[in-house]
């Protein structure tokens, strides 16, 4: 496999973005019915946010979501924070560096807009993500963690960038 192009969604990308982040997400155990169309809103994000994918022969195989303070994506944010969502990388492309290379370019994206701390939520079963984030340099934030809706634990990552 090669290297994936990581750039700025296109429209027309919406919908592949969409159904890779609600099956990465559903098939998978992470979130719900109820959920699923705010996976599959890209349009939506793209306008308040960030979206990026991973781009490989012509193929979306990854993608997630910089949220700025302010967007309607940016959940438990502050002045000066980043929020990174849905991270998604298709099955058959993990292992090759794609979902570092996104998050390692939302951090980029971050300083460029001069934010101080990117923070996440992740489930405590997403063990993979949580070594990524810690190559990556995140640290744990208890203080961040937090129930979207009963039942539901997500677990608090920050990255200080100043």
């Amino acid at each position: 496999m090669g290297t994936a192009l990581i750039r700025a969604v296109r429209p027309a990308e919406y919908d592949a973005v969409g159904e890779l982040t609600a099956r990465v997400y559903l098939d998978e155990g992470y979130g719900s019915p109820q959920y699923e169309a705010r996976l599959r809103d890209v349009a939506g994000r793209d306008a308040s946010a960030h979206v990026l994918v991973a781009v490989l022969d012509e193929r979306v195989i990854g993608a997630v979501t910089l949220a700025p303070y302010g967007s309607d994506w940016a959940e438990a944010a502050e002045p000066g924070n980043a929020v990174i969502r849905m991270l998604a990388v298709s099955p058959d492309a993990r292992g090759a560096g794609t979902g570092e290379a996104l998050v390692r370019a939302c951090v980029d994206l971050a300083r460029a807009e001069k934010c101080v701390r990117i923070k996440l939520s992740t489930e405590p079963t997403m063990t993979a993500a949580h070594r990524l984030y810690d190559r990556i340099g995140f640290v744990r934030a208890p203080s961040d963690d937090w129930e979207p809706v009963p039942g539901v634990t997500l677990l608090g990552y920050r990255l200080d960038l100043a």
